[in-house]
């Protein structure tokens, strides 16, 4: 069944297809470490675990590379403002390396708690420095850089189509550039970006330093992800990805400078993730009205309750956060989990059938669904669907208990919520859910409800005893 991608570059959905039969090279932008991630953010990684998952459900070995940003990201996604992590690293009254080390070391803690996998090549940008002085070198002797006193730039008149991922009229680029021209009036264009700042002016006692061609300086923003993509999956590569804001600027920047030095394409495909909304507005630390998933651990969520929450929206739609909407996901989460509890106990609970013996009706129904699935996940990764057809595979009569768990299980391995790791004989915080409603509807005296909230309990192998101290649960 074909594999398809919605490509930023062409505007349309087009069929996958790797340059290397069934190894695929992916880069996913990864996070400028001064803060923690903000769910937000995690949306995107969740967007961008899901695409490597669905690569690997159909076959494909996935080396995914993510560079982590620890240097040169300024407080406009452009060339002005001060670095990030040197703004917060005197707001904490630490250096810039503990920082860097303390945010990247939190964002993994993240990543792994939303069943993230990890990805194959984490690099963080200062690793890279004699990558990145390298490419600039290139773009100079071929033209397409400039020196001025204060910075190399790359200029954008010399690189042909400049604008074909953000088909952003170049006029309202230069309105956003003006600032720049401020800061540099050297500049021969208001849209050139910085490949590399001098400690000149405002940054001429930036910490985070090293020796170039051109003196003591750091890198621009853009340059590591070029250096990083092309070190370790060479160029062109099949993916890249990252959130919807990275078109603009970062992307179009990325595919200038990384396509004037090797003549060649940088990436395949692009893959962008709509933004997460909060009060219909944009998440975002520079706004200050960003959520990160520590608060909503503190709320008690949990993070793959959020990770369930992204399911329900496709990648490129807007999602808006509420806490309401969180907790409607969490109340769907834990449905789900229940579920996977009953379904394995009446599997306990029956004759099965021998190991690896399917019956033909159940190898069938199988086959028929996972077929569905696929037919979803491969279309842009449709997750909305296919948690859909889940929920209608569940509520059927006309699946048995061993199927519908084989599907659950399978499906997971997309959906990554860890449902294989629900346990029958742990009292879960589920059937402790449960038997405190129970107990609300009894000393309420609504036996109808509390009855069956009781059959409910035993489905999932306990029984509830009634004492003069409160319910007891014993085990089936």
């Amino acid at each position: 069944m074909a594999l398809k991608f919605y490509n930023t570059l062409t505007r349309k959905k087009q069929n996958f297809k790797p340059l290397h039969d069934k190894r695929v090279g992916l880069y996913t932008c990864g996070p400028t470490v001064y803060n923690y991630a903000h769910i937000g953010n995690l949306r995107t990684f969740i967007f961008e675990d899901i695409l490597q998952k669905t690569l690997e459900y159909n076959g494909y070995a996935v080396k995914r590379v993510i560079n982590i940003t620890d240097v040169g990201h300024l407080t406009s996604d452009a060339d002005t403002g001060e670095d990030k992590i040197e703004k917060e690293a005197q707001k904490e009254k630490k250096s810039v390396w503990d920082i860097a080390k303390f945010y990247t070391i939190a964002f993994l803690k993240d990543i792994k708690e939303l069943n993230i996998k990890k990805p194959l090549v984490i690099v963080p940008a200062t690793k890279t420095i004699n990558d990145q002085i390298k490419i600039i070198k290139i773009l100079i002797n071929k033209k397409y850089a400039y020196e001025t006193s204060k910075a190399i730039y790359f200029d954008i008149a010399k690189f042909k189509n400049y604008n074909k991922l953000s088909h952003q009229p170049l006029s309202k680029k230069i309105t956003a550039a003006r600032a720049e021209v401020i800061e540099d009036p050297e500049k021969k264009h208001p849209a050139d970006f910085v490949l590399w700042f001098k400690l000149a002016d405002r940054y001429k006692n930036h910490i985070m330093r090293w020796v170039s061609p051109w003196g003591l300086g750091f890198p621009g923003w853009h340059i590591e992800c070029s250096a990083i993509s092309t070190k370790y999956l060479g160029q062109p590569f099949d993916i890249h990805t990252g959130g919807v804001d990275h078109i603009g600027t970062h992307h179009t920047n990325e595919i200038a400078q990384s396509e004037a030095a090797f003549k060649k394409p940088l990436a395949n495909f692009w893959l962008h993730g709509e933004f997460l909304l909060i009060n219909k507005d944009k998440m975002a630390k520079a706004e200050g009205n960003f959520i990160t998933l520590e608060v909503l651990k503190n709320r008690g969520f949990d993070p793959l309750s959020f990770r369930y929450l992204t399911l329900t929206a496709h990648y490129r739609s807007k999602l808006n956060f509420t806490w309401k909407s969180l907790q409607a996901a969490q109340n769907a989460y834990e449905n789900l989990r229940e579920t996977v509890l009953v379904i394995k106990n009446e599997i306990k609970n029956q004759k099965s059938h021998p190991t690896g013996d399917h019956p033909k009706g159940e190898k069938t129904d199988f086959e028929k669904y996972k077929k569905q699935f696929l037919s979803y996940i491969n279309d842009d990764l449709n997750m909305p669907k296919a948690v859909a057809l889940l929920w209608d595979i569940i509520k059927s009569k006309k699946i048995n208990a061993k199927t519908k768990y084989s599907l659950i299980i399978d499906f997971d391995k997309i959906f990554g919520l860890n449902l294989n790791k629900v346990k029958t004989e742990e009292i879960s915080s589920l059937v402790l859910k449960l038997v405190k409603e129970r107990e609300k509807y009894r000393q309420e005296k609504n036996f109808s409800q509390s009855d069956k909230l009781r059959k409910k309990i035993e489905s999932l192998g306990w029984l509830v005893e009634d004492t003069t101290s409160g319910p007891k649960l014993k085990k089936k």
